[in-house]
């Protein structure tokens, strides 16, 4: 566990700036959640964290949240943050709360059509390309979005949340700002025309998370500045 002591530390640093982000623009703290971002990591240090009060972790693999799913505590809320494979989904079903990246039509209705099967309710957020980089998932934003968010909406056994991005690595400030106020008027922009509510807007990493919020985050994805630099080749 000494691996890991710095954690707890880290861990509130983050959320000092986390409610010193929201408070900048007005916000109420509370309305954004952090989300730790745990893959690569050993249960040991999800463990460390969650001694220090944290309960929402992000995993990127459906193999490895099953690997913690099964052996941590029970009240930890689980977010899949990774692309999801359709021959994962069964899986990822039964451990993640939320699944962040749902991509395609074809997906969240295997996903409703599974978790209706596994008799669970996983609430789904549809991942947007705003950036429009080629070397990341996720839709291409306006109507292709719209399309994939009128069949999550239909789902049965699916809750449809809200939207999810990731933004370009080394942007400039102007363009986070263009990257996360895209994502929320596209959000705005789908309860408007299918007159529902989708209050999560998942944006934000270790390097970005405070101009997320202050842009209208309401999960911020953070695992390096909590964790530390993960070793891939592990």
């Amino acid at each position: 566990m000494e691996l890991f002591t710095h954690i707890p530390e880290q861990l509130d640093e983050v959320r000092e700036r986390v409610a010193a982000a929201a408070k900048k623009c007005g916000r109420d703290p509370e309305s954004v959640k952090l989300i730790a971002v745990s893959k690569t990591f050993p249960g040991e240090a999800v463990e460390t964290a969650y001694g220090a009060e944290q309960r929402l972790f992000g995993e990127n693999k459906v193999q490895e949240l099953e690997l913690k799913h099964e052996s941590l505590p029970d009240d930890i809320e689980w977010h899949l943050i990774g692309h999801l494979q359709s021959n994962k989904v069964v899986k990822a079903v039964a451990y993640a709360d939320y699944i962040h990246a749902v991509d395609s039509e074809k997906l969240v209705k295997r996903i409703d059509r599974l978790a209706g099967e596994a008799g669970t309710k996983p609430r789904v957020l549809i991942e947007v390309n705003v950036s429009g980089e080629e070397s990341k998932f996720g839709l291409s934003g306006g109507e292709e979005t719209i399309a994939v968010a009128e069949a999550a909406a239909q789902c049965e056994n699916v809750e449809f949340v809200g939207l999810m991005t990731m933004a370009p690595y080394g942007a400039s400030v102007e363009e986070l700002k263009s990257v996360f106020s895209g994502l929320r008027a596209l959000r705005d922009r789908i309860q408007e025309k299918l007159k529902i509510e989708l209050p999560e807007l998942s944006m934000g990493m270790s390097s970005d998370f405070e101009i997320a919020v202050e842009e209208g985050a309401t999960f911020v994805r953070v695992g390096t500045a909590i964790f530390g630099k993960r070793d891939y080749s592990k």
